[in-house]
Order: structure tokens, then sequence, then C-alpha cells
């Protein structure tokens, strides 16, 4: 199925949970924040928030410094 990421189409496998595509991706930044169209998934639903065919998915990372 395909959905938007991070403001591009990508294929992913059929009911892929957020869990599963971050580790697709191979994040490993240990602070991240997923939003589902203007919906901002806690942590705790990761591992079941299964997506759906077009979901816009943003995944930003945080980097500290100063």
């Amino acid at each position: 199925m395909k959905i938007v990421l991070n403001g591009e189409e990508k294929e992913v496998k059929e009911n892929i949970t957020i869990q599963e595509l971050i580790k697709e991706l191979g994040i490993k930044a240990p602070n991240y924040a997923v939003a589902v169209g203007m919906e901002v998934i806690p942590k705790s639903e990761y591992q079941t928030y299964r997506l759906k065919e077009g979901d816009r998915v943003e995944i930003v990372t945080f980097v500290g410094g100063g």
C-alpha cells in the first residue's frame, strides 16, 4: 500500500504498524515524534496503530545542541 512519508510517497506492507515502519526505516534516534494526518500519535500506541492506504505520516527527530 502507499502512504505519504514526510512529503514523499512510499510503498509499505499492508497494515504496517508505526513501530514496524520505524524499524523498517532504521530510525535509531532516542527522541522522535510521529503524526498521522494532523494527529500526534502517543508512543504507547506505536505497537498497535496500523497505517492505512493514503495516510500522511510525518516523523520528526529531535536533536539537541546549542
